[in-house]
């Protein structure tokens, strides 16, 4: 198979070329005139003077030479015409002018960020969202915890993530989706809800929790530390689904999130109750990097996911 020869870069004198000069040249070439040329480029005619002088300079020939009062090119300024004519085209077509972002034709990748909250509930309509309105397009959801987010970002490219992520740095730009609430989940045929709203009782009831970071203990004793009491957490998962199956049958009470709690899994009968001690809500934001802000397929992706998840305001 035949190599093209390409010169090396550092074997071409870059310092003297402009991309300046090669529109003054596509002018002169056009216009045959000094002064329009000036007047098109909006610059005095010593210095298209001058660039011409450049010009010559860097390709060794007159280029263009004075007939009367036009400035007809030479027979090489000829010959490089078409070239000049297709690297300014090029340069006009391909580098300064941004596509416009099409999500019909899209055929490339949206990588989302899950927590394992926002992938247990959201990633089927999320998927469907995106392939609806991007048919061509694949989708990768990527796990993500409050802890690792900006590092899986960088390293697979996401477009945004979704979770309970709170003080972001300033390299993310984030929007609130809604506010989620906290209930007990447990199964009503070991232990009644009464028992669970009694704090008391509750305290002495063994406790599953979801955990994020695989601690043992959240706001919750804190909580019933104030009102002089403990509870034996016997069990920590990062999946809420694990836990949702030690839940059953088991004499085991766990504070999950609303929207878990109601996710109809079709695999078990579990209830759930207001808890006895106020819980704080949480945020679920979506989070973006800063510098994909006005970014065409960003703009698009996170349009997207407002309208297809939940949102409080």
């Amino acid at each position: 198979m035949n190599q093209m020869n390409l010169t090396p870069l550092t074997d071409v004198r870059w310092k003297s070329v402009d991309l300046n000069l090669l529109v003054v040249f596509a002018y002169l070439y056009e216009y045959r005139s000094v002064s329009m040329v000036a007047e098109k480029s909006f610059v005095s005619q010593s210095a298209v003077s001058h660039s011409l002088s450049r010009l010559r300079k860097l390709l060794g020939d007159p280029l263009f030479e004075r007939k009367a009062h036009r400035m007809e090119p030479t027979d090489y300024a000829h010959s490089v015409a078409p070239v000049v004519m297709r690297l300014l085209d090029s340069v006009s077509r391909e580098l300064l002018v941004k596509p416009v972002f099409e999500p019909q034709t899209f055929a490339g990748v949206c990588r989302i960020g899950l927590t394992d909250y926002a992938e247990f509930l959201f990633a089927p309509q999320l998927y469907d969202a995106v392939l609806a309105s991007a048919p061509q397009t694949q989708v990768s959801f990527v796990h993500v915890n409050r802890h690792n987010y900006q590092a899986v970002t960088e390293q697979d490219k996401l477009d945004l993530v979704i979770g309970s992520i709170p003080g972001h740095t300033n390299q993310f730009v984030s929007q609130r989706l809604y506010r989620e609430q906290h209930v007990c989940l447990f199964d009503p045929l070991q232990i009644s809800a009464a028992e669970i709203r009694d704090v008391a009782q509750f305290a002495s009831v063994e406790q599953a929790l979801v955990s994020p970071d695989g601690a043992l203990e959240s706001t919750v004793d804190r909580l019933l530390a104030e009102r002089g009491l403990t509870r034996r957490v016997t069990v920590a998962s990062r999946h809420f689904m694990t836990i949702r199956r030690l839940l059953s049958r088991r004499r085991l009470v766990a504070i999950v999130p609303k929207l878990m709690a109601e996710a109809d899994t079709g695999q078990d009968v579990l209830a759930m109750t207001t808890p006895p001690v106020p819980v704080p809500d949480f945020e679920i934001m979506m989070l973006w990097p800063s510098a994909k802000t006005h970014d065409e397929k960003s703009l698009w992706l996170r349009q997207l996911i407002r309208q297809a998840l939940p949102q409080d305001g």
